[in-house]
């Protein structure tokens, strides 16, 4: 092969693995979208949203080929999307337990998202107390030349379980996953410490709703945040509602 030849391949690749790249991170934007539409929806109808915060992560390319080669993948584009299911990542971080259940549902229903996987470590703890929703969704990504179908990885947990994982994600990595069995039993108790928090302020939540109505069908002028409409308009579009069911 010339170096002209080899040049050209290089080029090629080089445009290939940024199409690839570039193909996750759409996945992660299209999926952003739909996740800000419910937390709005909810914010400017609803009492409360679901979503406290949402964050997003993109594998690096070195990471990619790094896992790749430990789950000894071919080094193709397609064995890769084939293989390694996590490149796109979002964390959905919501104040009570049901609220991940709810998010999940409302996204998996949609009919251009695909679930591929879930795990349910919230029903089924991992050993060390972790408790999360974990879910492979698929999600079409419209290109200049492609609908390109994209795997995202979206965990989905509480304020409580999310500061947890992440004090155990830098313990993991200071003890470089060796962590002290002492240490490891104290990251159990505090990760039942923060279940058991989740479920008190769910417990209280639920009473508080017993006692203000149900949020869900109850919409008030006192519950609509800056997007209320005027009383005079509100006014005039109950008078024609009443016209138009009772035109006599």
């Amino acid at each position: 092969m010339s170096n002209s030849e080899t040049v050209v391949d290089l080029v090629q690749l080089r445009h290939d693995f940024t199409r690839f790249m570039m193909s996750y991170k759409f996945g992660i934007d299209e999926l952003i979208t739909k996740i800000n539409i419910l937390k709005q929806e909810f914010t400017h109808i609803h009492r409360y949203s679901p979503i406290e915060h949402v964050s997003s992560r993109l594998k690096t390319p070195e990471s990619i080929l790094d896992k790749a080669q430990r789950k000894n993948c071919p080094l193709t584009f397609d064995a890769i999307r084939a293989n390694i299911f996590d490149i796109a990542g979002i964390r959905i971080t919501c104040s009570f337990i049901s609220d991940t259940y709810r998010i999940a549902d409302m996204l998996s229903s949609q009919s251009d998202v695909r679930v591929v996987e879930v795990k349910d470590y919230i029903a089924h703890p991992k050993a060390n107390g972790y408790k999360s929703l974990h879910l492979i969704v698929e999600i079409p990504v419209f290109m200049s030349d492609r609908v390109q179908p994209v795997l995202v990885e979206l965990q989905i947990r509480t304020i409580a379980m999310d500061f947890w994982a992440s004090l155990e994600h830098k313990i993991f990595y200071k003890y470089r996953g060796e962590i002290p069995p002492t240490l490891l039993a104290e990251l159990t108790e505090a990760a039942e410490t923060a279940n058991k928090l989740d479920e008190k302020m769910e417990s209280l939540h639920d009473e508080v709703e017993e006692l203000n109505g149900d949020s869900e069908n109850s919409i008030t002028l006192g519950a609509m945040p800056p997007m209320a409409l005027p009383p005079e308009l509100l006014h005039m579009l109950l008078t024609a509602q009443s016209e138009a069911i009772d035109p006599d």
